[in-house]
């Protein structure tokens, strides 16, 4: 019988099955599968090479389809709530026999991760087992799953299972017998969030968006933009293949391209498209003036920048871009012409039909895109990367948080930057959520708005952003809002306290770079410390190097999948720099000064360049700006430095706030514990901070006014 429903589910849902290599080999093996369907333990006993015990609820165990599946399998019938039960797996496990156990307790309704119990962690450190992470895919698109609604239906979806690499749970040596099982429950919580993202397929941006194509089917809308059209994957593909083969007429494989475009569904489509004919898009930061632009031609060797003249109007930069040298702009207006007839011939007959036969990219480390920092402590760089670095952070964020069809982002951070790319273009595109692109972050009072109109319960955005969104939107424009995620910038308290007192939400903040596209770690539902920016995610390896006059911390090293090809470089243009730092090659210095705590809570103390040194103490300029928004919360406030030539420097503080005086930082300082020489000796009144196009502050702008004043 075991046989023959073998043969009859390799035929019906082409299981993709593990091979018997020895990696389930083990005096005391425990296997952990993620959940996603009914037919999870069926599929493990029919395909995996070896006879596991099976661990199921006795609930399960006493219904009749279930115990016609169990006849063909050992299993082990426990309780949860029973204080016996674990001795009985702990037993079981001890005798060895390699154990099955689904340590989520109950099937996904998210398509993601659900609560991870302790018990099944508690049983592996406390026997010493190996583990081996087992990801099942392709069951929760099935009718014997409980994702009614999330996923387009298949009667007979593709099925694989991955086998991870072998692990151990070591059983934590102090507190309480009840930490113990906890923090136990929490490194099995970080294997199974590992193994979902290990598991990923490395392949390329248009494969990826074929692949979720194929999921969600062609006709599945889930983009628009102010024309307040939706658009679906057909639609999408169609502007990607027309734009990437337009591509193709003013431009060589893996030339660097600029787009000088807003966020919209064309814009998506066209860094899509040009990845599958092997252009790699440069995506230039409009808001950086003549000089940023041309900087980041003249580093990336960009001799073509696509553009758009009603844009141009729009945005009020047409100066800018006809004082450009050394480059050829092309209007998305006067591209139609160079697509012939045989060219829509080509499209309709042959490229919408089979488009992974049209895909020249094929190799996931290959040239992906271009970003440039945003240039606030120097001149700008180019960061290039990979697909894979791209599609891994795409994959790291959602083995830690679930996304759905249920969901619609609203993106108004701008794709030129890596945290509007990944996380709020990308992402979505990639896994069929609907996504609403808005042209930009600083309608304050026109974003809420379009929030509440159109339903959006996924926001991105910095803490300056979503201070002023607060300000201008009622109560209940963020009613759907299930995820506030701030990051490019430290999240002020009095933005998370507004937050929560007016809508009800709580921010979970995260930290990244461009240099690892961008996402670093972030808090989650599932791991939450306010004031932190959340646990690395998956894949990520963090060192700290100890910097002199620090205390506690270090300046942070990381490595890791997402991390970028390298950098093109003003002294070096067009020349890939690949990531190297005093760890070693492949690490990249954020140059940020954090503290790790024992859970591996990150949190951000400063940047290195952003430390003052008075009288040979090193004092962070976050701790001055702390003391300010301390004082005044209604204002803006940021620290720079000036020469000094009796203390070494000399702290300036620019604020919003005129009435704002020393007297009352000092007052604030006391309070918060802080030491007297984070106070600043000189405060200077502004009407506005100078900000970048991320909504980042310039420190640039900001170093020379505090030089000059």
């Amino acid at each position: 019988m075991k046989f023959f429903l073998r043969f009859v589910f390799q035929i019906l849902f082409r299981v993709q099955a593990p091979k018997n290599d020895g990696q389930l080999v083990a005096d005391r093996l425990l296997i952990v599968a993620n959940h996603e369907s009914f037919i999870d333990g069926l599929l493990l006993g029919l395909f995996l090479p070896i006879n596991p015990v099976f661990v199921v609820h006795t609930t399960i165990a006493q219904n009749r389809w279930f115990k016609l599946m169990l006849t063909m399998v050992d299993y082990l019938a426990v309780d949860p709530t029973s204080p016996m039960a674990m001795k009985k797996i702990i037993k079981l496990v001890d005798s060895g026999r390699p154990v099955v156990i689904f340590p989520e307790g109950r099937i996904t309704t998210t398509g993601s991760l659900m609560k991870v119990y302790d018990g099944p962690a508690f049983v592996a450190a406390k026997t010493g087992a190996m583990i081996v992470p087992v990801r099942i895919d392709g069951a929760s698109r099935s009718y014997f799953s409980r994702m009614s609604g999330r996923y387009p239906r298949s009667l007979l979806p593709k099925l694989s299972i991955t086998l991870l690499p072998k692990t151990q749970l070591k059983m934590p040596e102090f507190g309480t017998a009840k930490m113990r099982r906890r923090k136990a429950g929490e490194g099995m919580r970080k294997i199974m969030q590992d193994m979902v993202f290990q598991s990923q397929p490395k392949q390329t941006l248009f494969l990826s968006m074929l692949d979720a194509m194929e999921i969600f089917g062609r006709k599945h809308r889930f983009i628009e933009d102010l024309k307040q059209v939706e658009h679906s994957y057909n639609d999408i593909l169609k502007i990607a293949l027309a734009l990437g083969k337009i591509s193709t007429k003013f431009s060589s494989e893996n030339e660097r391209v600029g787009i000088l475009l807003p966020n919209l569904t064309a814009t998506l489509g066209l860094v899509v498209g040009m990845s599958a004919f092997r252009r790699v898009p440069a995506m230039l930061n409009y808001t950086a003036g003549t000089d940023g632009m041309q900087n980041a031609c003249f580093v990336a060797g960009i001799r073509t920048i696509i553009t758009s003249r009603q844009f141009l109007e729009t945005a009020k930069i047409a100066p800018q871009v006809d004082s450009l040298k050394n480059v050829r702009v092309l209007y998305l207006e006067d591209m139609k012409s160079l697509f012939t007839m045989w060219d829509k011939i080509w499209l309709m007959a042959f490229a919408m039909r089979f488009p992974r036969w049209v895909n020249q990219s094929t190799d996931p480390e290959s040239l992906a895109i271009v970003l440039f920092t945003s240039g606030s402590e120097g001149k700008p760089k180019g960061v290039v990367h990979s697909h894979r670095s791209l599609l891994s952070n795409i994959a790291q964020i959602r083995s830690v948080i679930d996304f759905s069809v249920d969901d619609k982002f609203l993106n108004a951070l701008p794709i030129f930057h890596s945290f509007g790319l990944t996380a709020g273009a990308l992402l979505p595109l990639l896994t069929g959520t609907r996504l609403f692109l808005y042209p930009s972050p600083l309608h304050y009072r026109m974003i809420p708005e379009v929030i509440y109109d159109r339903g959006c319960s996924v926001l991105f955005g910095t803490s300056t952003f979503l201070a002023n969104y607060a300000r201008f939107a009622h109560p209940y424009d963020f009613y759907r809002l299930r995820y506030v995620v701030a990051g490019a910038e430290k999240l002020s308290d009095a933005v998370r306290t507004t937050w929560f007192e007016k809508f009800g939400i709580r921010i979970l903040e995260g930290y990244g770079a461009t240099e690892t596209a961008p996402v670093i770690s972030v808090n989650t539902p599932m791991a939450y410390r306010t004031g932190t920016v959340g646990v690395a995610l998956p894949g990520m390896e963090t060192r700290l190097i100890p910097v002199p006059g620090i205390a506690n911390g270090g300046q942070l090293h990381v490595k890791g999948p997402n991390v970028m090809l390298g950098y093109y470089r003003y002294e070096n243009p067009g020349v890939i720099e690949i990531p190297q730092s005093e760890v070693g090659s492949g690490w990249y210095n954020t140059g940020d000064i954090v503290e790790i705590d024992e859970d591996g809570f990150i949190t951000i103390k400063g940047r290195v360049k952003r430390f003052a040194k008075i009288a040979g103490e090193m004092v962070s300029l976050e701790v001055v700006e702390k003391i300010a928004v301390a004082a005044s919360p209604e204002s803006q406030h940021a620290a720079s430095t000036q020469p000094d030539p009796q203390r070494g420097e000399t702290i300036i503080l620019f604020t919003t706030d005129r009435t704002l005086a020393r007297d009352k930082l000092q007052e604030i300082a006391r309070g918060l514990g802080s030491p007297e020489l984070a106070v600043p000796r000189k405060i200077i009144p502004v009407e506005t901070l100078p900000l970048l196009g991320t909504g980042k502050i310039d420190y640039v702008t900001l170093k020379v006014m505090a030089e000059a004043a």
